[in-house]
């Protein structure tokens, strides 16, 4: 198969890069930024010609930036996707994430969950969610998303838990700690699902079972790391005021995933202490 990976430079594009190489695939353009603007459509159009998966992970990612530039945060999370749609149809399995939900359930969201975004940054990646599901083609969401590549949550706390005897962290937002890597390796499954038939287009929820707070995550990744847990003080998201307001629960459904003969991923903490050693 010829696969084409946009946002190849990102945290979950070089997992996918590592992933297809471990599965002895060759025939991967893994395209970044500067490879490919993914709002010129012409260049999307040539760029998808040919292939027979595109795992599309380019997007537009600051969340309290978009807050003030939406239309160019559509432009890339909207509009780029609907182009990549139309020109790939059942062959796109796009990334896109929990923010499309409010975030005020207590329930894990099911895939067929209506979108009802909070925030800026949420809409631009419902548009484009809208586009890939008329085109025929594979939305999988996923949050809070950490791995060996680029900033993320556990990164900070290993690299804070040098700099500072204590940290306060939010313990009043919910959500399912997934590690990059092993979503890419999902994914992949899903693409070979898809070819074979036996994955239906549609909507899946690529993250870790269970959930736990950010205060929870900091202190399991102190824990992994042979360090003081009790250095982590939990405290409220108001201690912490940002121009995106975030959706307080984010845990998702799996219900998909047993239709497609892909298993779903593991829970949260075993994930945790499988991706530790990748992360130091």
């Amino acid at each position: 198969m010829r696969w084409l990976v946009t946002g190849a430079g990102g945290m979950l594009g070089r997992d996918l890069r590592t992933v297809l190489a471990e599965a002895g695939e060759t025939d991967v353009v893994a395209a970044t930024r500067a490879d490919l603007d993914v709002t010129d459509q012409s260049a999307v159009r040539a760029a998808v010609a040919g292939a027979d998966v595109v795992l599309n992970t380019a997007a537009w990612t600051d969340v309290d930036g978009a807050e003030t530039a939406e239309e160019a945060a559509t432009a890339v999370n909207g509009h780029a996707v609907h182009t990549l749609a139309a020109a790939a149809g059942k062959h796109l399995i796009h990334l896109s994430t929990d923010y499309v939900f409010a975030g005020d359930a207590t329930a894990p969201y099911p895939e067929d969950a209506v979108p009802a975004p909070v925030n800026a940054y949420g809409r631009s990646k419902a548009i484009g969610e809208q586009a890939v599901l008329a085109a025929g083609g594979y939305v999988v969401r996923t949050a809070w998303l950490y791995g060996a590549h680029g900033p993320n949550f556990v990164r900070t706390m290993l690299r804070l838990a040098a700099e500072r005897d204590t940290l306060d962290v939010v313990d009043d937002q919910q959500g399912p700690p997934t590690w990059s890597y092993a979503l890419a390796r999902q994914l992949v499954d899903l693409a070979g699902a898809a070819r074979d038939g036996r994955a239906a287009p549609g909507a899946y929820h690529g993250t870790a079972a269970g959930s736990t707070t950010w205060y929870g995550l900091a202190r399991a990744v102190f824990e992994e790391a042979g360090l003081d847990p009790d250095r982590v003080r939990p405290t409220t998201s108001a201690t912490f005021r940002r121009p995106a307001p975030r959706p307080s629960y984010s845990v998702l459904g799996h219900a998909a995933w047993s239709r497609s003969g892909v298993d779903p991923l593991p829970d949260w903490r075993s994930m945790l202490t499988s991706a530790m050693p990748t992360l130091s």
